[in-house]
C-alpha cells in the first residue's frame, strides 16, 4: 500500500504531459490558423482553476475529471458568432486548415515520442547484452538449436545490440512472418544461424509472455545453488535454510544451478516443497511453502533467499549504449515510426480475432507500469512515457467519431462529396463513436480489475 502515492504520482505526472502537449498541438495549429481559442481544458467536468490569459482571453482551466483534455474554438455550429469574428471561426477555415488544425494533436504526441526516444539514447543506459539462455525442451528455441551463451549478432540482418533490441525486433518479425533467421556466436566465438519457427509467439491470443512461448530467454550463469544470504522472517528462515547451505534437490529433483532452483521455488506458490540440503558434511532435509507474490499478471514463488556471490564466470552480460546526436535522432525516428506499426498491426489483429481482447490496458494497469518504470529509472521512465504518447497518437488517429481520426474522416468525405456531412448524420455518428469508446473502455476496465485481483 505504501507504493500507491508513488505509482499514482508517476501516473499523473504521465498522463498530464500527454494529454497537455496533445492539446497544445491543436491550439498552436489552431492560432497559426487565425482560429480563435475559447478554452484549452485538461480534464473534464467542473473546473478546478480557470483563468484568462492573452489578448483572445482565452481560459485556461483544470477539470474535475483528469482522464482528457479539449480545445474549444469559436464555432458557427455551437453557439453564436459575431459577423467581425466570423473569418476566426473553425468552421469557415477551409478543409485543409481544419484537418491540419485536428491532426495537430496525434503529430504532437508523435514528435513527443521522438524528443523522449532522442533524449534517451544521447544520455545512454545500461543495457543486458542479447546472451540466449537455455530454452525449454521441445519449444521453438530448442528446436531451432539454441543453446546456453549464444550471443545475437542479428535477426534477418538487422543488428542487434541489446536484449531489449531482441525483444523488440522478435515481436515485430513475430506479428508479420513465420521464421526468423538468427545469427549467433558463441562462447568459443563460433558463428551459426539459427533459424527460428514464430509462430507460437501469437499463440493463446498473444496473451502473456510471447517470447517465453519461443523458449526465447536470458543467458544464465551456471552458478552453484549454494545460499548466501537467508532474510530474515521469510520462510527459508522459518524452514531452517541456513547461509552456507548447497540445494541438493528440490521435490526429489536434482538441482544442479542456482537457477534451476529458483524455477522450482517459482513453480511452487504457496504449495509446500521438500529441500534436500548439504550442510558441513551432512545431509539435511527441510519443508518449506514460498509465499506467492504477482509478477506479470503470474502467481509465483518466493522464499527469502538469495544465491552466494561467486566469482566472475568471465562473461560480461551488461552493457552500456549510448548514441551521439545525429545517431539519436535517426533511432528515435525509427523507434517512433516502427512501434506505431506495430500498434496498427496489433489493432487490426485485435479486430480479426487474432489478437486477444485481454491485452487491453486500461487506467489501472497504465498506472502500475508508470510506477514500476519510475522505480527503474528516469531512462525507463522516459521510454514508457514515448511508447504512452505514441499509443495516445496512434488510438486518436483512428476513424472513430469523436476521436481526431474521425473528425479527419469527415473531412476526408467532405472532399469527396463536395460539401459537409449533415448535422444530423454526424450527430449519430457521435452517438456511435461514443458508444464504440465506452465498450473499449469497459474492456479495458474489466482486465485492469481482473489483473489486479486473479493476479
Amino acid at each position: 500500500m505504501s507504493e500507491i502515492p508513488f505509482y499514482l504520482l508517476a501516473f499523473i505526472v504521465v498522463l498530464g504531459v500527454l494529454i497537455v502537449v496533445h492539446e497544445f498541438g491543436h491550439y498552436l495549429a489552431a492560432r497559426w490558423c487565425g482560429v480563435r481559442v475559447l478554452r484549452f481544458s485538461v480534464g473534464f467536468g467542473r473546473a478546478l482553476w480557470r483563468r484568462r490569459l492573452g489578448k483572445d482571453g482565452t481560459e485556461w482551466a483544470i477539470g474535475i475529471f483528469p482522464l482528457g483534455g479539449y480545445v474549444k474554438m469559436l464555432d458557427e455550429r455551437e453557439d453564436e458568432v459575431a459577423p467581425e469574428e466570423l473569418h476566426r471561426s473553425f468552421n469557415r477555415q477551409s478543409v485543409g486548415k481544419r484537418s491540419l488544425i485536428v491532426a495537430a494533436g496525434p503529430a504532437a504526441n508523435f514528435a513527443l515520442a521522438i524528443v523522449l526516444y532522442w533524449a534517451v539514447f544521447m544520455y545512454g543506459s545500461d543495457e543486458m547484452r542479447p546472451i540466449l539462455g537455455t530454452p525449454p525442451a521441445a519449444s521453438p528455441a530448442a528446436i531451432a538449436g539454441i543453446v546456453n551463451g549464444e550471443e545475437v549478432r542479428s535477426v534477418d540482418g538487422q543488428l542487434v545490440a541489446t536484449w531489449n533490441d531482441l525483444r523488440w525486433i522478435l515481436l515485430q518479425k513475430a506479428a508479420a512472418q513465420e521464421h526468423a533467421e538468427l545469427e549467433v556466436v558463441n562462447e568459443q566465438r563460433e558463428i551459426a544461424i539459427r533459424r527460428l519457427a514464430l509462430q507460437a509467439a501469437g499463440e493463446e491470443g498473444w496473451e502473456g509472455d510471447a517470447l517465453g512461448r519461443l523458449g526465447i530467454r536470458f543467458f544464465r550463469p551456471n552458478v552453484p545453488p549454494v545460499v548466501g544470504k537467508v532474510m530474515p522472517g521469510s520462510p527459508g528462515e522459518a524452514a531452517g535454510i541456513r547461509s552456507g547451505d548447497t540445494i541438493l534437490a528440490v521435490g526429489g529433483m536434482v538441482v544442479p544451478t542456482w537457477y534451476d532452483f529458483v524455477l522450482q521455488v517459482r513453480d511452487a506458490a504457496e504449495r509446500p516443497l521438500h529441500i534436500e540440503l548439504s550442510r558441513n558434511g551432512q545431509i539435511v532435509a527441510v519443508d518449506v511453502i514460498p509465499v506467492g507474490i504477482s509478477e506479470r499478471g503470474k502467481r509465483i514463488g518466493r522464499i527469502g533467499v538469495a544465491v552466494a556471490e561467486t566469482p566472475d564466470a568471465g562473461r560480461e552480460i551488461r552493457i552500456f549504449v549510448r548514441y551521439d546526436f545525429p545517431a539519436a535522432g535517426a533511432k528515435a525516428l525509427a523507434e517512433t515510426w516502427d512501434k506505431s506499426v506495430f500498434s496498427l498491426v496489433m489493432l487490426g489483429k485485435m479486430l480479426t480475432g487474432e489478437v486477444s481482447w485481454r491485452n487491453l490496458s486500461g487506467p489501472v494497469s497504465i498506472a502500475d507500469y508508470a510506477g514500476q518504470s519510475a522505480r527503474l529509472g528516469i531512462d525507463y521512465y522516459l521510454k514508457f512515457m514515448a511508447l504512452i504518447s505514441i499509443s495516445l497518437g496512434v488510438l486518436n488517429l483512428l476513424p472513430i467519431p469523436v476521436l481526431d481520426g474521425g473528425h479527419l474522416m469527415y473531412h476526408a468525405l467532405e472532399v469527396v462529396r463536395r460539401r459537409p456531412l449533415s448535422q444530423r448524420a454526424m450527430e449519430i455518428s457521435q452517438q456511435i463513436g461514443l458508444s464504440i469508446l465506452f465498450v473499449v473502455m469497459a474492456f479495458a476496465f474489466f482486465n485492469d480489475m481482473n489483473r489486479l485481483f486473479s493476479g
